[in-house]
């Protein structure tokens, strides 16, 4: 027998009004699109291997090789001051570690002078081809050397990075009009790239050594639907259980992606890292990021106050923030800074969570290099902890705040030094004496030049208005015609 079921017609007029304030009350709740997702599972049997260290396909080339606008910035990058770095370099600079930028591939410059090429899987190469401009541009955030040309440098001057090409917006599969993905390999950004070399891309970092891995790209994908990400998901867990730490990008909103879609604010206030009202809000995923807590995830702040950006995209998962706006580093051209891509409309300002992360990365590189004894969950755990939040505990668009590097590199915590919560290999104490601040050579003394070219131009003048004064009186020789 078949059950029926009562139609609105068949309720009094009380009692639609409360079933439809019970529905209202369900919209509020669950946001139109939200899939009320569970955190994603981590099935180890997943995880690939690094090889082969090339692309799924043959690759070629089809657009040209970006060129940033580049800039000799005055002053110290509003980033730069933002994190306070000089006062975290006297107690740090990421000695001894190796940062794997997992990205379009790192340019060699003269201000990285440790980079390790660490492999390509978008063509043949080494990581050493950036011509998207953009890992160079993560890669420096994280390593620059400091130089007396200018005010900028890298959080972890020196840190070693390792370059992997994992994407670029400039390739596409050979005999393929498409520049995204090939097959159903979830594409990860714009160009190409996808989940499952990105997966074997963390796989070869970690084997190569990596103590922090950067991935400043994202695969968005809506809730609703189901993607098959578990390689990335087993291949961050074996970072993690390596003692690798992960920081990722939290993704930027774009209407030509799949990261479109802005995730709310839960309907609950008040959550934790494992609170079900904010994944009840998920409309858009965005992997590896979601990966937490074995990836640590940074959504992005204005760098002048430190105000959510509103480009960056909202999580449960979101670890903690940085800046992401007014973003100057290197160029991929082996010399000089960037400031703005060229686009048709001009130069656009460089932002995005891509440029938060290496903040974050960096900031493990230097906590790394000062904390030996701390395990991977330990040096997430810490960032965490002494990020500068706006007292309110976690929030979906910077996590537990903006990262504080001299908070990280100072702050006791009382659970490290016992043995208690995750560490359990000891009493972990700061070393006793601060290393000096990065050595950077003082500006040029102009001074003697200026007054030189000062005086050649008092000559220069003197003797023009003598030849001037001089003219109307020389006496001119009549040719001969013979001369002629």
């Amino acid at each position: 027998m078949t059950a029926t079921v009562p139609t609105a017609a068949r309720f009094t007029p009380a009692a639609r009004f409360t079933l439809a304030a019970l529905l209202i009350a369900a919209t509020q709740l669950v946001p139109v699109g939200a899939a009320a997702i569970d955190p994603p599972g981590i099935d180890r049997r997943a995880r690939p291997t690094a090889g082969p260290i090339a692309p799924n396909e043959p690759t070629q080339r089809r657009t040209l090789c970006a060129r940033p606008v580049t800039t000799r910035p005055s002053a110290t990058p509003a980033a730069q001051r933002l994190l306070n770095l000089p006062a975290a370099w006297r107690l740090s600079r990421g000695s001894g570690q190796k940062v794997a930028v997992i990205d379009t591939g790192v340019t060699p410059h003269r201000r990285l002078p440790d980079i390790i090429g660490g492999g390509d899987y978008v063509s043949a190469g080494k990581g050493l081809d950036d011509c998207d401009a953009h890992g160079t541009l993560v890669a420096g955030i994280i390593a620059a050397r400091p130089s007396p040309e200018d005010r900028f440098s890298g959080v972890a001057p020196e840190a070693t990075i390792i370059a992997i090409r994992q994407s670029s917006g400039a390739y596409a599969a050979t005999g393929s009009r498409r520049t995204d993905n090939t097959g159903d390999d979830t594409a990860v950004g714009s160009g190409y790239g996808t989940i499952s070399t990105l997966a074997r891309a963390v796989v070869r970092a970690v084997d190569l050594g990596a103590t922090v891995i950067n991935i400043s790209e994202v695969a968005c994908v809506p809730a609703a639907e189901r993607f098959d990400d578990r390689s990335l998901g087993a291949a961050i867990r074996y970072a993690f259980d390596r003692n690798v730490v992960v920081v990722a990008a939290a993704g930027n909103l774009s209407s030509s992606s799949q990261c479109r879609t802005q995730n709310p604010e839960p309907a609950v206030a008040g959550y934790g890292r494992d609170n079900s009202a904010a994944w009840r809000s998920v409309v858009t995923v965005a992997s590896p990021a979601w990966f937490s807590p074995y990836v640590l995830a940074v959504g992005a702040v204005d760098s002048a106050d430190g105000s959510p950006a509103d480009f960056s995209i909202h999580g449960p998962w979101v670890g903690v923030a940085a800046p992401g706006t007014d973003i100057v580093s290197l160029t991929n051209a082996s010399h000089g800074l960037a400031g703005a891509y060229r686009s048709d409309d001009g130069s656009v300002p460089i932002r995005g969570t891509s440029f938060a992360a290496p903040y974050v990365a960096g900031t493990a590189a230097l906590v790394r290099s000062r904390f030996p004894q701390l395990s991977a969950a330990q040096v997430i755990d810490r960032i965490v902890r002494t990020a500068q939040g706006r007292g309110s505990g976690h929030d979906v668009a910077v996590g537990y705040g903006v990262v504080d590097p001299v908070a990280a590199l100072t702050t006791v915590l009382p659970d490290e030094s016992n043995g208690g919560g995750l560490y359990t290999g000891g009493p972990v104490e700061p070393r006793s004496t601060p290393v000096a601040a990065p050595p950077v050579a003082p500006l040029p003394d102009r001074a003697p030049r200026d007054r030189a070219l000062w005086g050649s131009a008092v000559g220069i003048s003197v003797i023009v208005a003598t030849l001037l004064l001089a003219l109307p009186n020389r006496r001119v020789r009549r040719l001969r015609p013979d001369e002629y």
